[in-house]
C-alpha cells in the first residue's frame, strides 16, 4: 500500500494579491497525488523575542506543532528587498526556537518562489536557504526554482496555461517528492 505524505507549506507573504499564493496553488495541482498539502499560517505571530522562550504564546505553539505534524515543508516565497520576507524570518525564529527545540531539524524542505522581476527570487532564495542550513533543515538543493510570474502564465486557481513552466514545475514537484522519501527512509519522522 502507498503511503501518503504530508507537506506544510508556507506562503512568504501576507498579502491577500500575493503571487506567491497562486505559485502554490499550481504546485498542489501538479504534485504527485501521494503528496497532500496543508498550509502553515505565519500571519498572526508576534513578534519573536527570547522572552518568549520559557512560555510560547498559543500562536507559536500552533506553529510548532503544524510542523511536527508534517512529513516535509515548503516554502513558496517572494523576496523582499534581497532578502527573506519579515513575516517568513520571524516564523522561522519562532519554529527553531528555544534553543534546542528546533522544529526544522531534518525536516525535508525546498524553497520556490515567484517575481515579476528578471530574477525572479534567486537573492532572496539564497538568504533563505542560508537560515535554513543554520536550522539543519535537509535542503533539497536541484532543482532551483526562480519563478517569473505573469498572469498569463498563472491564472488565480493556480492553473498554468503555459506547458513549459507546467513541465518544469510538475518536475520541480516530483524531485521534491523523492527529495523527501529519501530523507525520510534515513531520517523518519515522528
Amino acid at each position: 500500500m502507498a503511503r501518503t505524505y504530508t507537506v506544510g507549506y508556507f506562503v512568504g507573504s501576507l498579502s491577500s494579491t500575493s503571487i506567491n499564493r497562486v505559485l502554490s496553488r499550481a504546485l498542489i495541482k501538479l504534485a504527485p497525488n501521494d503528496l497532500d498539502f496543508v498550509e502553515i499560517p505565519i500571519g498572526n505571530l508576534p513578534l519573536y523575542s527570547p522572552d518568549y522562550d520559557v512560555d510560547y504564546p498559543p500562536e507559536a505553539r500552533a506553529l510548532k506543532e503544524a510542523i511536527a505534524g508534517v512529513d516535509a515543508v515548503l516554502f513558496v516565497s517572494p523576496e523582499y528587498n534581497r532578502s527573506i520576507p519579515g513575516a517568513l524570518k520571524n516564523a522561522i525564529d519562532w519554529a527553531s526556537r528555544p534553543w534546542g527545540q528546533n522544529s526544522f531539524d531534518h525536516v525535508p524542505a525546498a524553497v520556490i518562489g515567484a517575481s515579476i522581476g528578471a530574477i525572479g527570487t534567486a537573492v532572496g532564495q539564497q538568504s533563505l536557504r542560508a537560515v535554513l542550513s543554520f536550522c539543519n533543515a535537509r535542503q533539497m538543493t536541484s532543482p532551483e526554482a526562480y519563478i517569473h510570474y505573469s498572469p498569463e502564465v498563472f491564472t488565480s486557481d493556480g492553473e498554468v496555461t503555459d506547458d513549459s513552466t507546467a513541465a518544469f514545475l510538475r518536475a520541480y514537484m516530483t524531485e521534491f517528492h523523492d527529495h523527501l522519501v529519501r530523507v525520510l527512509t534515513v531520517l523518519p519522522r515522528g
